[in-house]
């Protein structure tokens, strides 16, 4: 594949689908004038979050799409050759998920729903079950979704399924129980920063991850993406402000070069991980 250059967006996005729309239209083409291969959008760039995660109002969710709904298909039209993740409130019969689609202009490359959730998001969607990595014109890629990044065995699943990049589609917001008066020492910003760092470090990958900026209700979003390289270093960032994080990585070199001496997928000890009792 060589060296391609990949994008993380930091932005708002709210209830209004035709503002978000529009938005990622802008995104997706100042991320073409600079050459991006692989863009990444927040989690809800479609519709927005939640308002309240701790008590989320049933009358106010974010609309739930159908898989292929007109709104998704307008950004695969946009996306046109460029890989773009989005995030949206995915409908399944009466259910909601928290979800994710990657594509191209010739369709749909992968999908992910929100394994992973906080107590409070547990009213407003149902849980995924799975993650699975799927080929791409960019690399072999996995998606995660927010809280999912918390755990390490969610990458960690996808890069043993092959994924050299990891797209972390987030609307992470600053702590809800404990909010600095700066966002810089903010408890969230800091752990935001460690697991992207982390995930990427451990699985030996290129991670690049979105997230949301502004407020909504009582939530105010960090902002923060970033890419990171297979070394845990960040490569690009956009601190708090909106904006697009674009780093030139070669993907496949990169991550030969960090397993070269040590392979953290080949030097696992599984059996030594989970009791047998």
């Amino acid at each position: 594949m060589g060296t391609i250059r990949i994008g993380a967006v930091a932005a708002h996005f709210g209830r209004d689908l035709d503002f978000d729309l529009q938005r990622i239209a802008t995104l997706i083409e100042h991320a073409r004038s600079s050459g991006v291969a692989l863009l990444v959008l927040p989690d809800a760039a479609l519709g927005g979050y939640l308002a309240d995660l701790r008590h989320p109002d049933p009358g106010a969710l974010p609309p739930a799409l159908a898989p292929d709904d007109v709104h998704l298909r307008k950004i695969a039209a946009l996306a046109a050759d460029m890989v773009v993740c989005v995030g949206y409130c995915e409908a399944d019969g009466e259910q909601r998920y928290n979800a994710a689609v990657c594509v191209t202009g010739d369709g749909v490359l992968g999908r992910h729903r929100k394994v992973h959730q906080p107590p409070g998001e547990v009213a407003a969607y149902s849980a995924g079950t799975s993650f699975a990595a799927f080929d791409s014109p960019v690399g072999r890629l996995g998606m995660l979704i927010d809280y999912d990044k918390t755990f390490p065995e969610s990458a960690r699943s996808l890069a043993l399924d092959g994924a050299e990049i990891l797209a972390c589609l987030s609307a992470w917001p600053t702590s809800i129980t404990n909010r600095a008066p700066r966002m810089s020492q903010d408890r969230q910003a800091r752990l935001f920063d460690l697991y992207d760092q982390a995930r990427a470090a451990e699985n030996q990958v290129v991670l690049a991850s979105s997230n949301q900026t502004g407020a909504m209700g009582g939530m105010r979003f960090l902002g923060q993406a970033k890419v990171v390289g297979p070394g845990g270093d960040i490569l690009a960032r956009t601190w708090s402000k909106a904006g697009i994080a674009i780093a030139e990585v070669d993907v496949a070199g990169e991550v030969a070069t960090a397993r070269r001496v040590l392979h953290h997928l080949a030097e696992r000890k599984p059996d030594a991980y989970w009791s047998r009792t």
